[in-house]
């Protein structure tokens, strides 16, 4: 079969690969339909994240429609379009019991994750074509995909709705969800939402259907941020020409602060040149610019919400404003299965519309273009959706 193979630093290749097989009794063969390009992927592009190995298959985001089925599958068969959870979950776990499925203890058990100070601690989930340290799992964005634990991640599609309509499902549109629910925004919150990318504008989409009427958003891309204003109504902030967004902010909330900030940057958020020494020469992991700005942007006993990426140190966290201002820090990987269930029944009554996203559409045998497009935000890239040559 055909799939996107990583061979180092900008480096991804279309390259032919065995097909899949099934491993375990609760396996199924997926072949995949839609798969996508997320910004989490673009961190192993750059070789951001350490734990991939020359030949490893690329991409979490995907859906398509089940070929084969291991003998202990009890909820899908043959024939069976579904969407993918990143994470892969068993389901009855201690965190699985509790819909913690990110953090299962039992689909990762060579990894460690990025934890530096792990001790004695169990991994948490393995993901999809996310590093070894994840898992080690083959990735979807290829023709076809064996999906582990296929009883409790893959959630069942209505003809009546396009792939298009249904891949976010797979992650950004859950962890813009969860970014904003474990927030508890509602009806009369203010959030500022840092990053206009897929993660950020998804957080905006959920932050409206739950009655959020004021939503600031920054990035340095005009056009992210127009497109954010148009189709979700968010006040736009251009650092490339607002200097000091936070302080934006507080002028527009009577120097009060948002009741919630949501960093869908992560740990590769631009920083000072400093930031970008250390990070460079491993003495970081993490840029902390977009943090600093969050902070400072929240209003005392506010909530800030991190749905981006970060790994190991972090220059310049200032926990002390953070102690002063009173504020709650929510976070982590996304919980995809805890909310499919839901987002998909907003997708079906028209609530919800993920799909206008979607910026450039590509054969699989195009992902390495895809990539570089996505990266270097050419042609007002927003998202990158990939469909199988054979399709």
């Amino acid at each position: 079969m055909q799939a996107l193979v990583y061979h180092g630093a900008h480096d991804v290749r279309v390259d032919h690969v065995p097909d899949p097989i099934l491993q375990e009794p609760d396996d199924i063969i997926l072949r995949v339909t839609a798969t996508a390009i997320c910004g989490s992927d673009l961190h192993l592009y750059r070789g951001k994240v350490p734990g991939m190995k020359q030949g490893d298959i690329l991409g979490h985001e995907f859906m398509g429609v089940v070929e084969e089925v291991g003998p202990k599958v009890t909820a899908l068969r043959r024939g069976d379009r579904v969407v993918v959870p990143f994470t892969i979950s068993c389901g009855d776990c201690f965190f699985c019991r509790r819909t913690l499925f990110a953090a299962c203890e039992n689909t990762n058990t060579d990894g460690r994750g990025a934890l530096l100070n792990a001790k004695g601690i169990r991994p948490g989930a393995g993901m999809f074509g996310y590093t070894h340290p994840y898992g080690g799992y083959a990735g979807g964005q290829a023709e076809y995909v064996r999906v582990p634990k296929a009883n409790v991640g893959p959630i069942k599609i209505p003809d009546v709705l396009s792939d298009e309509h249904v891949l976010f499902l797979s992650d950004i549109l859950p962890t813009g969800y969860q970014a904003v629910l474990q927030a508890h925004v509602g009806q009369g919150s203010s959030v500022a939402i840092f990053g206009a990318g897929p993660v950020g504008c998804m957080a905006a989409a959920c932050a409206r259907l739950l009655g959020c009427e004021h939503i600031l958003m920054v990035d340095d891309q005009a056009y992210r941020l127009a497109f954010a204003q148009q189709t979700y109504g968010v006040v736009p902030i251009n650092f490339a020409e607002i200097d000091d967004p936070a302080q934006f902010i507080l002028d527009a909330t009577a120097q009060r602060g948002v009741d919630v900030s949501i960093d869908a940057v992560g740990f590769e958020a631009k920083g000072s040149a400093l930031e970008t020494l250390l990070t460079n020469l491993k003495l970081e992991g993490s840029s902390g610019h977009a943090l600093r700005q969050a902070i400072a942007s929240t209003r005392r006993g506010g909530v800030l919400s991190v749905p981006g990426v970060y790994a190991g140190f972090i220059h310049g966290f200032l926990f002390g404003d953070a102690f002063e201002k009173g504020l709650t820090f929510c976070m982590g990987q996304t919980h995809v299965q805890q909310h499919m269930p839901t987002l998909l029944a907003h997708i079906e009554a028209g609530r919800l519309h993920p799909e206008l996203l979607i910026s450039h559409r590509l054969p699989l045998s195009a992902a390495a273009e895809g990539y570089r497009m996505f990266e270097r935000k050419e042609d007002f890239c927003r998202k990158v959706i990939l469909t199988p040559d054979l399709l």
